[in-house]
């Protein structure tokens, strides 16, 4: 066995994907080095679904990654070949940003980033080992039977754990498709006291460009005006702004997908793990919603001038022919060809009860989760589990500090908090509906919410604290101007931020003597707009803050309080919570057991 050792590298990364990326690059940037272990460098920041990035909530996820100096925003602007935002006929707090991306040129410009940075070393190889002594990391082994030496692991491997593809009836071990499963890994965390489980997703068909008829097809056109994700990227930045194209699924469709579900592996008992609610595939869609005759399907470029289309809306296990003869019955794709079928997947995860809001194992000091292995679904969750563990993975193993973000502060926060309190027994998708504060939580003041923070840990260099603290200071100054000059209504004065409350009101129609950016304008808008709500949010927030100061001790046996229910002991020994006020978050611990709790602690 060969030991792999450099004493100015404690912390190693498993996994170049989306989590992996954003954690080895916040180490980089926090002054530290770190391994990047990864099967194939050819696949760093590979994009394995959609194309795309952001979307409902993820946007707000994405905007929030960019705040605290991440990757993902920056690369998805460059890269970009469309954006909309998603959402305009809700109220802002809810509008989206979304990214159509040029895959190649995505993966090509993340593992760029990784290639190019001094500080990251990456390893071309497979952990098999996590390597644990007295409960602490001590490195990982890999299946060339080389030890690294590091003492903490941020595991990242997505849906690479004990990976099983299933198309019909066939099943083959996989990671992705094309690429082999990661084994070892779920045997060794087991053998650590850690408890694993399944889950599934899928993907759908890709088409070849050529043989789809675009010409019956809906067009689907992106902004004019661009809502970009990072505050490096110019506003005034050109895309190419492709459009996508809108397809109905039809009776005959559906006929075909319901007369052949005995094959699907879902509907067969073949595929016994829980997929995603919320992105069904094309066959649960046709059981659960049997009375709607058509699902719309977005057909999406994967890159710019591409031959391959992903069909959106059609994530399918049916075996290859049912596929394309569903896919035939659908207006304009009569002659459609596959270039690749949709597929599901199963893969191990980690329930995530087990992990403290840091993302740090509670049973294994130094090991840390992040992505699809939490439960998680999406590129964008993904990424932000991966930064929060890149952090905290340099506060624990340098500083003996931790890092989190609470559930006022941003979605990210929302996620970690509902990852460790909830039970998840299906993959967990971010939705605007799961922040209870999202007046806060808006795309636009991601940065104002943020950046300090980034700031302070050392996360946003020279040119990103720049443009914040232009922005802030844009914010800061349109702020005052506007209760400071007042417009005359009905013969009566009332400040212009007063004025912007109405909803006939519009920031483009007040004279402002200077230009501010659009960004500046919008957030400031929003604010004046939501302001009465916000202060009504604040009062229930710093009411939910004094829980959040109650601290509980890691090893306190619930047991000893009288009067709790059978299920909220359970629970809370089982989640182990940090605080009174994530115990009154759990699934099945009533306002009942955090009074008793409360009061046996803090009388």
């Amino acid at each position: 066995m060969k030991n792999i050792v450099d004493k100015n590298i404690k912390i190693a990364v498993i996994g170049g994907g989306h989590a992996g990326v954003e954690a080895a690059l916040a180490i980089s940037r926090m002054g530290k080095s770190c391994y990047m272990i990864t099967k194939g460098v050819e696949t760093i920041g590979r994009m394995s679904c959609n194309p795309a990035i952001g979307g409902l909530a993820k946007g707000h996820l994405v905007r929030e990654i960019d705040a605290l100096g991440g990757i993902m925003g920056f690369a998805a602007d460059s890269c970009a070949i469309q954006f909309k935002t998603l959402n305009q006929s809700k109220g802002r707090a809810v509008w989206s940003p979304r990214a159509q991306v040029d895959k190649l040129k995505y993966s090509s410009f993340i593992k760029n980033e990784i290639l190019s940075n001094k500080k990251i070393v990456v390893l071309d190889e497979e952990v098999v080992d996590i390597c644990v002594d007295n409960n602490n990391i001590s490195g990982c082994l890999t299946a060339s039977d080389k030890k690294v030496l590091v003492s903490s692991i941020i595991i990242t491997t997505g849906t690479f754990l004990d990976g099983k593809i299933h198309v019909g009836k066939k099943s083959f071990p996989a990671g992705r498709f094309g690429e082999t499963p990661s084994l070892g890994i779920t045997k060794s965390l087991k053998s650590h006291g850690l408890e694993s489980s399944r889950l599934k997703t899928g993907t759908p068909p890709r088409l070849l460009a050529a043989s789809v008829d675009w010409k019956r097809l809906n067009i689907a056109p992106g902004d004019k005006e661009i809502n970009f994700f990072s505050i490096l990227t110019p506003q005034n930045k050109k895309i190419p702004n492709i459009p996508c194209f809108v397809a109905n699924t039809t009776p005959e469709t559906h006929n075909i997908l319901s007369s052949n579900l005995s094959l699907s592996p879902m509907y067969s008992g073949k595929i016994k793990a829980a997929g995603p609610r919320y992105c069904p595939s094309v066959e649960d869609k046709v059981v659960r919603f049997a009375d709607r005759p058509s699902h719309h399907l977005f057909l999406e470029p994967e890159w710019l001038d591409s031959n391959q289309i992903y069909v959106n809306g059609f994530s399918t296990s049916m075996p290859e022919d049912v596929q394309i003869k569903a896919l035939q019955t659908i207006p304009g794709l009569e002659a459609c060809e596959l270039i690749r079928p949709g597929y599901a997947i199963e893969y191990d995860y980690f329930p995530t009860k087990q992990l403290k809001s840091t993302l740090e194992s509670k049973r294994i000091s130094g090991l840390f989760l992040a992505g699809q292995l939490n439960g998680t679904s999406g590129y964008e969750e993904a990424a932000a589990q991966g930064l929060v563990c890149g952090i905290n993975s340099v506060l624990s193993t340098y500083y003996k500090k931790s890092f989190t973000l609470s559930r006022d502060e941003s979605y990210i926060g929302v996620l970690i908090d509902d990852l460790i309190t909830k039970d998840i027994n299906e993959p967990y998708r971010m939705f605007t509906s799961r922040a209870e504060h999202r007046l806060f939580l808006r795309q636009d003041n991601a940065d104002i919410r943020l950046s300090q923070k980034g700031i302070d840990l050392g996360l946003l260099k020279n040119k990103q604290i720049k443009k914040f603290n232009s922005f802030a200071k844009e914010v800061s100054q349109l702020r005052a101007y506007l209760k400071k000059e007042s417009i005359l209504l009905n013969k009566k004065r009332e400040s212009l931020w007063a004025h912007l409350k109405r909803p006939e009101a519009s920031i483009a129609n007040i004279k402002i003597p200077k230009p501010f950016s659009r960004a500046a304008l919008f957030s400031i808008e929003s604010e004046s707009k939501y302001e009465g709500y916000i202060a009504i949010q604040s009062k229930r927030v710093n009411k939910a803050k004094k829980l959040e100061a109650l601290k509980i001790p890691f090893d306190f046996n619930f047991s000893k309080i009288p009067n709790l229910s059978a299920e909220a002991r359970e629970k809370l020994t089982s989640v182990k919570p940090e605080t009174l006020a994530q115990a009154s978050r759990i699934d099945g611990v009533r306002q009942s057991d955090v009074a008793m709790l409360s009061f046996y602690l803090f009388k």
